[in-house]
């Protein structure tokens, strides 16, 4: 019975309830009356899901609502022998359900693709040997090895060994963090390079991955779809329908009248006033690569009034940069660039990868490279062309036996302040200069913050990074709030707080750890080339090409959105109340009535579909 019904709305089988409703009409106006009117398969196969819903609110639900007013008017045609009438009432709402259903779909598989992000197996430590374990078996204390890229199967502090880890997945930090003894690593997170063991110290459901999934999930359920607007309608267009439809019965006389008063007062147009607004601007984004999945987000995009963004990834390009070089004396800028991007060629490390891009892009030639050697967590040491070339952080030049001038010292400090991650370099036991990276803003990310501004949107800035690169990428932006070191929960509590304010939020967020803001948001935005696919799952709607630009674009679509569902609403229900006095007067039939009051569908959609061709690019 359930695959019948399945069957019955989809939308094969409400095309076939067109066509036979065509057939009928073609043959009212031709005045041919066939053995057997098409338009009773049209009431079969639109209807009686429709009847079932009906029937569904009041036993189960205990609510009178649209579907039952559609039902009652549809008997009534029936009863008084205008199957045309009804058939086209039920096909209209069939319509209406379909286009609705199109619009509310949600992607749900963020949670699976979160999940897969755990290893399946461990190197646990166990007497001196590794044995590989389900990585769901690890326990509290126990002592696992992580190699080279491999992804860390539990929460845990280290016992043995450096490494540098990628954990953007859980604080969205840019660059990947140094890690040595007695520091913590979370569930999910990359080893960029270096073995080291770590003692569990939570796993399974107290990992810090398993906590992100929960917090997803939560998130998601708390987000409840939005109610239609005739169903909300229904408990005031019920009765007024029964009653005015009874009262003129009994004054006139005439049943025709009552039922055309039924007939006229079904919420098709009101049904459809929605969805074919929704349906036409999700197609306007799609023409300028904005992917949006569900009505109810556009409608609440139009309402936002402050959006949050992540930082990395999201207003930045998310990969670190050489943004400053400075060089000690005897020494100049090309000099060391190309002697520490010569060394860095061996490396695994993004600091020393950003460096190389850097060299490449200023067209500088790379020297021979011999007895290349790493320190996970420290630097790297290599003799290039001749000359001994030392890089890394402050501690690794220390233990090189390498001291830096008192000048230096306040150069790399002012370049700490900033935010900006430093690396030292040494050139035959000499300091030689400093290079600063940083994740690099956008190029319209600061026109993204001003355009919002403009048209009354308050800016927030959400980020895992230090507090330092935090507002001094906000003062370029001229974001004026800033929450930095969150992690995703952090992240999620700061959103719950905007909208504790009487805030409607947008979060703009690229990933794992921003899904869990993103779902808790009014309207989650993602982008859809570098972000996660997590990310994107979890949000409404998906930026191609991470292009932020679009954003404004996005807002002034929304709006435009909500003025044109407002519009629909306003003429659908103006044409039903005129209608239903016409049909008072008996000036209408069951079945010029339901042409009359099928007119507020056309004109709807009509209205609707002026929202495609519009360019809301342009302010």
């Amino acid at each position: 019975m359930e695959r019948l019904f399945e069957t019955l709305e989809g939308g094969w089988a409400t095309l076939a309830g067109g066509a036979f409703l065509a057939a009928s009409f073609a043959f009212v106006t031709a005045g041919y009356s066939p053995v057997f009117d098409p338009a009773w398969i049209t009431v079969a196969i639109c209807g009686l899901p429709i009847f079932r819903e009906a029937f569904e609110h009041i036993v189960e639900r205990r609510k009178i609502s649209s579907p039952f007013l559609i039902a009652l008017a549809t008997v009534a045609s029936i009863a008084i022998g205008e199957v045309f009438a009804a058939g086209e009432i039920v096909f209209i709402m069939a319509v209406g359900e379909i286009l609705e259903d199109k619009t509310v779909e949600r992607a749900k598989r963020g949670i699976a693709k979160l999940v897969s992000l755990v290893p399946a197996v461990a190197r646990k430590v166990s007497g001196g040997s590794t044995l590989e374990v389900p990585a769901a078996e690890l326990a509290v204390g126990d002592i696992v090895r992580v190699l080279a890229g491999e992804t860390i199967p539990a929460d845990g502090v280290i016992v043995s060994g450096e490494t540098s880890v990628d954990q953007s997945l859980v604080s969205g930090e840019s660059i990947p963090v140094d890690k040595k003894g007695g520091d913590t690593v979370y569930c999910g997170t990359t080893n960029r390079y270096g073995a080291f063991d770590f003692k569990v110290g939570g796993a399974g459901k107290n990992s810090s991955l398993e906590k992100l999934i929960a917090l997803v999930r939560e998130a998601g359920a708390n987000k409840s779809p939005t109610e239609r607007i005739a169903d909300k309608w229904a408990s005031y267009l019920v009765p007024a329908a029964l009653a005015i439809a009874v009262a003129v019965y009994f004054i006139t006389g005439d049943i025709s009248r009552a039922v055309t008063v039924l007939v006229v007062f079904c919420p098709c147009a009101l049904v459809l006033a929605t969805p074919t607004s929704v349906m036409a601007a999700i197609g306007q984004a799609a023409k300028y690569g904005v992917i949006v999945k569900s009505g109810a987000a556009l409608e609440s995009m139009g309402k936002v009034d402050c959006a949050a963004f992540d930082k990395t990834g999201t207003l930045t390009r998310g990969k670190p940069s050489v943004c400053d070089i400075y060089t000690a004396d005897g020494f100049s800028s090309g000099e060391i660039l190309a002697l520490a991007a010569s060394a860095e060629s061996f490396s695994e490390h993004p600091l020393g990868a950003a460096i190389c891009a850097r060299a490449k892009s200023d067209g500088v030639e790379l020297g021979n490279v011999a007895d290349f050697s790493m320190s996970a967590g420290g630097g790297i040491r290599a003799d290039v062309g001749g000359r001994a070339v030392v890089c890394g952080n402050l501690r690794w030049l220390a233990e090189n036996k390498i001291g830096i001038p008192t000048e230096a010292g306040e150069v790399a400090a002012a370049f700490g302040a900033d935010g900006k991650a430093l690396v030292f370099v040494a050139v035959d036991g000499k300091f030689a200069g400093i290079f600063a990276l940083s994740d690099e803003p956008r190029e319209v990310s600061a026109a993204v913050v001003s355009e919002l501004s403009a048209d009354g949107v308050r800016t927030v800035l959400l980020t895992g990074d230090n507090r330092r690169a935090a507002e001094f990428f906000a003062k370029k932006c001229a974001i004026v709030k800033v929450f930095s070191e969150l992690k995703p929960a952090d992240k999620v509590a700061r959103i719950e707080g905007l909208k504790s304010e009487g805030r409607i939020v947008c979060m703009v967020g690229d990933g794992v750890n921003d899904a869990p803001a993103l779902k808790t948001a009014d309207v989650g935005i993602a982008m859809a080339s570098m972000g996660s696919d997590i990310a994107v799952d979890a949000a409404d709607i998906a930026l191609m090409g991470d292009d932020i630009s679009k954003i404004p674009y996005l807002k002034r679509l929304a709006n435009a959105t909500v003025r044109s569902i407002k519009v629909n609403i306003s003429l659908s229900m103006a044409i039903n109340f005129v209608a239903v006095g016409l049909s008072v007067a008996g000036m209408l039939t069951p079945v010029s009535g339901a042409l009359v009051h099928n007119l507020g569908s056309v004109l709807v959609v009509l209205n609707a579909g002026l929202l495609y061709d519009r360019n809301y690019m342009k302010k």
